[in-house]
């Protein structure tokens, strides 16, 4: 089965992007969104970012303040304030959205879902980023349904860029 229909069916993924591994699933499925902020024992409240379906989906959901063709597909994330505070409240429960297209191939496959697809690192909060699935714990490994290995990633996670402005992490 490809990628694409296991996005649509509520998979839960650990997945190569263009810095480190992630962890998600189809951003608009709460009930998958929930078990992912559980896996990584995360703040219910705290938000998480999306990797867009396309720059138009971008356009149409969120403002933009900024050059996108500066930034995607490539390792940033974008904090773009929501056209509608209720987008995502799930995902982002505050009035703005970090939204991604990283440079990878595994993004193909995002993109050909349609959906947007959460993106957080596959690490539980506060510990290392996982550069390679070796790095990932068994009891993370053990609740997702996929896991797509390409061997060790460069291991820098996105800048943030917030009203054009780049924040390294």
């Amino acid at each position: 089965m490809r990628y694409s229909e296991q996005i649509k069916q509520g998979k839960i993924f650990i997945y190569p992007t263009d810095t480190i591994y992630g962890i998600g699933c189809d951003a608009t499925n709460v009930e998958s969104v929930e078990k992912i902020k559980e896996m990584k024992g995360r703040d219910k409240d705290k938000p998480l970012s999306v990797i867009a379906p396309s720059v138009e989906w971008i356009g149409e959901n969120l403002v933009v303040d900024c050059d996108l063709d500066n930034y995607l597909p490539g390792a940033y994330t974008l904090i773009l304030k929501k056209k509608n505070p209720e987008f995502l409240k799930h995902v982002a429960s505050g009035d703005s959205l970090g939204v991604r297209i990283p440079d990878c191939e595994f993004t193909k496959e995002i993109q050909k879902a349609g959906v947007p697809f959460i993106t957080t690192s596959v690490n539980l909060s506060g510990e290392p980023f996982a550069v390679s699935i070796i790095d990932v714990k068994d009891e993370i490994k053990e609740k997702v349904d996929v896991i797509v290995d390409v061997g060790e990633l460069n291991g820098q996670p996105s800048t943030l860029v917030i009203g054009g402005k780049e924040i390294k992490r």
